[in-house]
């Protein structure tokens, strides 16, 4: 069973910043590209940064400033680095990412069960 897990999630200040992880374990022959997507209350859920294995990033609309996405590879894992967070960024972080399961012999979309992220003003 493969499975990606987020950490880091929690309570901070308006103005604060916050890192969050992510790592993938399980029956993993390949890790492709990974992301961080979030889903704030009354919004869809959306793309806040993709990276791939050669570390080629890709924002989702109006996340280049504050974001700061990287990867390690041989850990299987992605981090996100947020910077100045705002109140209305309260939501639940997830991770994604594409990998090459050995039970199923084939690429999969993975979600993590995502971290919350509670901003205070």
């Amino acid at each position: 069973q493969v499975q990606l897990v987020e950490s880091g999630g929690g309570l901070v200040q308006a103005g604060e910043s916050l890192g969050l992880s992510c790592v993938a374990s399980g029956s993993i022959k390949s890790v492709n590209d990974m992301a961080w997507y979030r889903q704030v209350p009354g919004r869809q859920r959306e793309l806040v940064v993709s990276i791939t294995t050669a570390d080629t990033v890709n924002y989702g609309k109006n996340m280049r400033d504050r974001f700061r996405v990287s990867r390690d590879n041989a850990k299987k894992t992605i981090y996100l680095q947020i910077n100045s967070l705002k109140p209305e960024e309260t939501g639940i972080y997830y991770c994604n990412a594409e990998i090459w399961t050995t039970e199923a012999w084939r690429w999969a979309t993975i979600w993590g069960p995502g971290t919350q992220v509670t901003v205070s003003s």
